[in-house]
């Protein structure tokens, strides 16, 4: 038997262009005699904020009733924040308004699909209600199904499959569809590759183990299983294989009822509209998706990533925690989730939850990873150090993409001023990923604050700028290390450049300025080191820049600031 390869069939993307009055979804177009009501619910719109165009949407529909902007805006944003039994009064209501609604449409085709409704479903089809054409030839296969015409379903499906495009996404459904009614035979030779190339992704393999198991073929099912195993941790791969091996039928899961193939194909379309400018319209259908089938994580993980970009953060806090915990995607969920968590300033919420999930799984390194990562972000550096320790010691051979480990690591102990083991592991990120600018740069900028290793401070810092020429930090580490080899005016043109690349940070100013005062360009050293001081606000690290040393250069100038400090004054390049 050949392995089948995990992998997310994209041959669709195109095809999933939808209707094209769902292109932009812009809900609540203001008038200029709008009331209170309706300007908050504009606003909450156009900020994303679902919740409160639900609050004031509704109270602007009191006094508009038949305004089809404000029904809009309310089916969009009860559909995005999952409430697809909410929406659809509001659907029904703006459907009796504008007929062709296409938003509205969908809304009372996915009630119609809940309610099994399959008579209602293929009418809105057959109405005007549209995905796209191949997708609603394929809504329309699987309500045939669920009507009892399963031979209606399979000329449908056949007749995608003669499409080169659309064949093996149709054929995958195809199969499904037999196994559903019990023909699984006519699944297994679709699903072999044995009618045509086919890829499965996880949820393919897992049907088609299903297959084989319910034709007693439990050892090529096994053999199946262990040839598609994946590194990490996954419960439901590893029940399946321990029922296999017990010798017990499996029985078949993959499709329950005909709207889990909907919600498939809705998840799909969902999918390649996720890399729209604006996501809601791949929301309206990852909701839609979940709405077809609650048990999807696929579904469920792809909405919380969606409301993420979104920036509505509680509510993917929220969506990340539905994930169930017996699913490969819980993992990812839960790094999700702490994610949110960070970026929304929640750091502590987040280290507990990293904490209790690298204890509850201590195989999963990127637990212990994604602790320190966040532990670095609020300067508790010791623990950071911990964690890394940790992670790193449960790295059983060198890869590649351990070098961040190492790298935060490093960073962590300098900031703990243990030099000797932060430079052991700048070195080692170094072995494992010999050009990454990331770490030529901090290693070599750090050599030339430190003053040693000057020759191969610039080496490391101009791979650095070679790799990454727009960079201005970078490009700025590499005017400082000039600077320290008394090579000015190379310093001057580098570090002009640098802060044309970042105008207004302040480290690049005030380096800016003391090149100006190397060269003898003393008021544009004067000028540049107060441009510094304006920049520095209450987000800037002090560990890295001095405001009073700042003050006192402009005072005296830096050959004074450098003589009362012990350092060794200027120098010509030699």
């Amino acid at each position: 038997m050949v392995p089948l390869r995990f992998s997310t069939p994209r041959q669709l993307a195109l095809a999933f262009a939808t209707a094209a009055s769902l292109a932009a979804v812009t809900p609540l177009q203001a008038q200029a005699n709008a009331a209170g009501p309706y300007l908050a619910a504009r606003q909450a719109d156009l900020s994303g904020d679902f919740a409160s165009v639900v609050e004031y949407g509704t109270r602007a529909l009191v006094d508009n009733p038949d305004r089809a902007d404000i029904l809009e805006g309310l089916v969009v944003a009860h559909t995005a924040l999952g409430e697809v039994d909410k929406a659809l009064p509001f659907a029904q209501r703006l459907t009796s308004i504008s007929p062709d609604n296409q938003l509205a449409g969908l809304v009372l085709l996915g009630d119609a699909l809940v309610s099994n409704d399959w008579d209602g479903a293929i009418a809105l089809l057959e109405g005007g209600v549209s995905v796209a054409g191949m997708v609603d030839q394929m809504i329309t296969a699987w309500a045939s199904l669920g009507q009892g015409r399963m031979s209606q379903a399979l000329e449908i499906f056949d007749a995608l499959s003669a499409d080169e495009n659309t064949r093996a996404f149709a054929q995958f459904q195809k199969a499904l569809a037999l196994a559903h009614v019990g023909d699984f035979e006519g699944a297994a030779s679709i699903l072999s590759g044995d009618e045509g190339e086919m890829q499965l992704n996880r949820g393919g393999i897992l049907a088609y183990a299903q297959v084989l198991s319910q034709l007693d073929r439990h050892a090529d099912a096994l053999e199946l299983m262990n040839a598609n195993a994946s590194p990490r941790v996954d419960p439901e791969v590893d029940d399946i294989i321990a029922r296999l091996e017990a010798g017990e039928v499996l029985p078949f899961t993959g499709i329950t009822s005909p709207n889990d193939g909907v919600a498939e194909l809705f998840y799909a379309v969902a999918e390649s509209r996720s890399v729209d400018t604006d996501p809601t319209i791949a929301l309206i259908f990852s909701r839609l998706a979940e709405y077809l089938n609650p048990k999807s994580a696929t579904a469920i993980l792809l909405s919380a990533r969606l409301l993420e970009r979104l920036k509505q953060h509680d509510l993917a806090v929220e969506a990340y925690g539905r994930v169930p915990d017996d699913s490969l995607l819980y993992q990812d969920a839960a790094l999700g989730r702490t994610d949110v968590l960070r970026r929304s300033d929640r750091f502590d919420d987040a280290i507990a939850e990293l904490t209790a999930l690298a204890d509850a799984y201590p195989d999963t390194l990127r637990f212990r990873v994604a602790l320190g990562d966040t532990l670095m972000q609020v300067d508790r550096f010791k623990e950071a150090r911990a964690a890394y320790d940790q992670a790193i010691a449960g790295f059983t051979e060198d890869l590649p993409g351990q070098w961040a480990t190492y790298f935060q690591r490093a960073i962590a102990l300098t900031k703990l001023d243990e030099w000797p083991a932060a430079e052991a592991d700048f070195r080692k990120a170094l072995e494992l990923s010999p050009d990454e600018p990331n770490v030529l740069n901090y290693l070599g900028y750090t050599y030339v604050e430190r003053q040693e290793n000057l020759d191969e401070a610039l080496d490391m810092i101009e791979r650095a700028v070679a790799v990454r020429p727009d960079s201005g930090y970078i490009v700025d580490s590499l005017g400082w290390v000039f600077f320290r080899l008394g090579r000015y005016d190379e310093a001057v043109e580098t570090m002009e450049r640098a802060v044309e690349l970042v105008p207004v940070d302040p480290i690049l100013n005030d380096h800016l300025g003391d090149t100006y005062w190397a060269v003898g360009r003393k008021r544009e050293a004067r000028f540049q080191w107060s441009r510094a001081l304006s920049f520095i606000s209450d987000e800037t690290d002090l560990t890295e820049i001095d405001p009073d040393r700042i003050r006192r250069k402009i005072e005296v100038g830096l050959d004074v600031v450098l003589e009362e400090e012990g350092d060794p004054p200027l120098h010509p390049a030699e």
